[in-house]
């Protein structure tokens, strides 16, 4: 068996009217497809294929997360994924994929392996850089990354390092004591709540 058999839909054997298919990527699939960017994933596709005797007509629904690698601190970045595809397939004289609505394929092809279709339509749903919210790369590396570009003479990334720097300070800064409401403390007694300074 090869390593997308089971992405093959049997349009052939489809009866006219809906039919649904679903299927779970994981890390696996991304490796079988040689994926250097999604490292892990936990996706479900659903493909509807709706035949009303001329042509099938395929919905593509993907939801799930990947886990990439952050551009900025090299931890893992957990990316969630809600994706769409539709395309119209049919039978005709040769293999034909000039359109981006239409596929045509040979009336010798019983079956439709639909693992490409899937995987393009994940790897158009993730951003070209990969990077983690500013404030929640990891600390040190991002430290040594600012220490790198310093010494480098990276001055368009002074705007950056200070915005990390910002949010460092606020991750960082320990929760200012205020006041008590004495409002508050005569209803956490009545609560119950005894972890009144």
């Amino acid at each position: 068996m090869g390593k997308f058999s089971a992405y093959k839909l049997p349009l052939k054997g489809l009866g006219t009217g809906t039919h649904t298919f679903e299927y779970h990527l994981d890390k696996q699939f991304f490796v079988n497809m040689e994926s250097t960017d999604v490292h892990d994933a936990d996706l479900n596709v659903t493909v509807t294929v709706q035949y009303n005797g001329d042509f099938y007509d395929l919905d593509f629904k993907i939801a799930g997360e990947v886990t990439l690698i952050c551009d900025r601190c090299l931890d893992d970045l957990h990316y969630p994924i809600e994706a769409t595809y539709h395309i119209v397939v049919k039978y005709g004289d040769d293999y034909n994929d000039d359109s981006d609505e239409v596929l045509e394929i040979p009336e010798s092809d019983a079956t439709l392996n639909v693992a490409y279709m899937i995987y393009d339509t994940v790897v158009l749903a993730i951003p070209m850089k990969h990077v983690h919210p500013l404030g929640k790369c990891n600390r040190q590396m991002s430290a040594m990354l600012k220490k790198h570009r310093a010494q480098a003479g990276d001055e368009d990334a002074e705007l950056e390092n200070d915005l990390i720097d910002e949010i460092d300070n606020i991750d960082a800064a320990p929760a200012a004591d205020s006041a008590s409401d004495p409002r508050w403390d005569a209803l956490r007694k009545l609560s119950g709540d005894n972890n009144i300074e």
